[in-house]
């Protein structure tokens, strides 16, 4: 029962993910500033969790040092700030369903950042060493079908699409120029990159700040501070930063709210329930979920990014495969231990 709610939470989740993927492409479609998106959305999350956080945490919070504030503080800047205004970027140039297929490159990336950093191992001498090193090759030629090779655009099943774009500097709706293509792959490469780094560096950062609903409401805190100031920089336009009821408005609430905030409240109940590696098996349902919704309101989907992801897919599921079973290993070498020192 408990792992059958585990999957039906993981697959809300992932839904969640998926929806933000067209949502917010669409208000980038709709001529908003991918900048003021950013700050609107932290503005929101912070909104939203600093209420919770107070109530939960105003009696049992750690003290906060200067220190440990300014390692939240940076963490926040390659983190939550830097890498969701490159992805916003980089989601503006690129289709919906080719950013959520380079999203499955995170635990790839974050695994080779572990091992650049000393903090997992690499045995090429056995086999799911080898496996690992496929799986981030195959990820990285997934990354390279997507930038190279659109393809065919698939027929939507919706001919009358709920979304109406305006025409912008991406020209049609459904169109990629190749060079503003290549250039979203790769900004939202760089995103996920970062966002790995966030990833495997929130051990150490947890070791040195323990409240994780602190932590997160400290970094998200920092990061609206900080994408405000990106924001004002890039965005001189003060009628850019206007919110009605359309589609601008739309995004922003659903992603502060749902993804900033309910969804991290998910992916930690989903890990203590099953574990971090379940979680990551489910990444592709967010691909599966944007490329259906995609079809649906009419959002550009072509052969290039489903065969683009398919293949980090199955990079990814490489390196999970090659994690598990060098566990295995390690957990019936220290189940032997014990019975060989008897023995002896």
């Amino acid at each position: 029962m408990g792992n059958r709610a585990a999957f039906v939470v993981a697959f809300l989740l992932r839904a969640i993910y998926g929806g933000m993927q067209i949502v917010t492409k669409n208000a980038f479609n709709e001529g908003m500033s991918t900048t003021v998106f950013v700050f609107y959305r932290h503005l929101i999350a912070i909104l939203f969790l600093v209420p919770v956080a107070f109530v939960l945490e105003r009696k049992t919070a750690p003290p906060l040092s200067f220190k440990v504030s300014l390692k939240l503080f940076v963490h926040a800047l390659y983190g939550i700030s830097g890498a969701i205004n490159i992805y916003g970027l980089g989601l503006s140039y690129a289709s919906a369903t080719a950013s959520s297929a380079i999203f499955n490159l995170l635990p790839a990336v974050a695994f080779f950042l572990a091992v650049l950093l000393g903090m997992e191992t690499l045995n090429m001498k056995k086999f799911h060493g080898i496996a690992k090193v496929c799986g981030i090759l195959f990820s990285l030629a997934g990354v390279v079908v997507l930038a190279f090779y659109q393809g065919p655009e698939m027929k939507s099943f919706n001919h009358h699409h709920l979304f109406h774009h305006i025409s912008n500097f991406h020209g049609e709706a459904t169109a990629h120029p190749r060079r503003t293509w290549i250039l979203g792959i790769f900004l939202t490469t760089l995103s996920t990159t970062s966002w790995a780094l966030w990833t495997v560096l929130q051990g150490p950062m947890l070791e040195a700040y323990p409240s994780k609903l602190l932590n997160t409401t400290l970094q998200m805190i920092f990061a609206t501070i900080q994408s405000f100031f990106i924001a004002l920089v890039a965005e001189r336009d003060f009628a850019k930063w206007r919110l009605g009821l359309d589609a601008r408005l739309i995004a922003v609430v659903y992603s502060g709210i749902l993804v900033s905030g309910v969804a991290y409240y998910m992916q930690v109940w989903v890990i203590d329930k099953s574990g971090p590696v379940f979680l990551a098996m489910t990444m592709p349902i967010t691909l599966l979920v944007t490329i259906i919704l995609s079809l649906f309101l009419g959002e550009a989907v072509t052969l290039g990014s489903i065969l683009g992801g398919v293949i980090m897919v199955g990079g990814l599921y490489s390196v999970l495969w090659a994690k598990r079973s060098e566990h295995v290993v390690v957990r019936k070498q220290h189940m032997a231990a014990p019975v060989e020192a008897a023995q002896v």
